[in-house]
């Protein structure tokens, strides 16, 4: 068993501030993490026209819910500061983008992965967009049911890209209760233990322990500075005590199952000697 691709998720955790988004990266790349990803939104296009003028309480006052996108959205010189920057620490990034304008802003920036946000998993279109480019895909699962599944990927392999499907539940944050990590079984013996992740949105870690311990190839979790902080996602995030918790327990479990065979060790035979008394 390999150790997992840790991916942190800081998504829009960062509230528009670039400085945040940096104090993030350098937090995963501390405790250890392989990346970091974030999430990219042409905003005329992804917000739908009943919900653009609704107005919602934020840090910066009321405002409507397009204007309040528009401040946590980066743009451009975000994202090269970001890509730069992660160049420097030497920590992988990517995006889930959620629309055809967004995974073609992507491109510029030469990204190692595509990743498919649960949301876009019945997207025909943007599913065939990204399967196309050929690149290493994260496909999450949640909010479907099998046949869905099977339809996205399907896609994926006709057009001979490579993916991971990450079993998830869409709930911010999801009760322990709900997870239903058995499932990564079913997905396992459809897809073959090398196609596998996980990625939770639970405000624990055990879970992500329990799902590496089950031989996922890849773990994503959103992560945050203060999980009290103002946002939709800081409550399903890990802060840098749960974060450095994921990665020590995840990167130790190969370790600790072992291959599986009986072993006669050497410091059992020295400690076992002193106990046989007969001959």
């Amino acid at each position: 068993m390999k150790n997992p691709y840790l991916i942190g998720e800081i998504g829009i955790n960062h509230n528009g501030s670039l400085e945040n988004a940096k104090k993030l990266i350098l937090l995963a790349k501390q405790c250890n993490l392989d990346a970091v990803k974030f999430q990219k939104r042409d905003l005329e296009v992804c917000i739908k026209e009943d919900q653009k003028n609704k107005l919602r309480e934020t840090p910066w006052g009321t405002l409507t819910y397009l204007a309040y996108k528009k401040k946590i959205e980066f743009g451009l010189r975000e994202y090269q500061a970001i890509d730069k920057y992660c160049k420097k620490l030497k920590i992988d990034w990517f995006a889930s983008a959620w629309d055809l304008n967004s995974l073609k802003f992507l491109k510029k920036f030469r990204l190692k992965y595509n990743k498919i946000a649960s949301a876009m998993l019945s997207n025909t279109e943007f599913l065939t967009a990204v399967a196309k480019q050929k690149k290493k895909t994260f496909i999450s699962t949640g909010a479907s049911d099998m046949k869905q599944i099977s339809k996205a990927t399907r896609i994926f392999k006709k057009y001979k890209c490579p993916f991971i499907v990450m079993h998830s539940v869409s709930i911010y944050p999801a009760n322990e209760s709900s997870l239903n990590l058995n499932f990564i079984k079913k997905l396992k013996k459809k897809y073959g233990n090398e196609k596998v992740g996980y990625s939770g949105h639970e405000s624990t870690v055990l879970p992500s322990i329990i799902a590496a311990s089950m031989g996922v190839v890849a773990i994503e979790r959103h992560i945050t500075l203060d999980r009290a902080m103002w946002g939709s996602d800081q409550s399903a995030s890990l802060a840098k005590p749960g974060i450095i918790a994921l990665s020590d327990g995840c990167k130790k479990v190969h370790n600790i199952l072992g291959d599986g065979k009986k072993k006669y060790l050497k410091e059992e035979n020295k400690k076992i000697s002193t106990m046989i008394y007969w001959k």
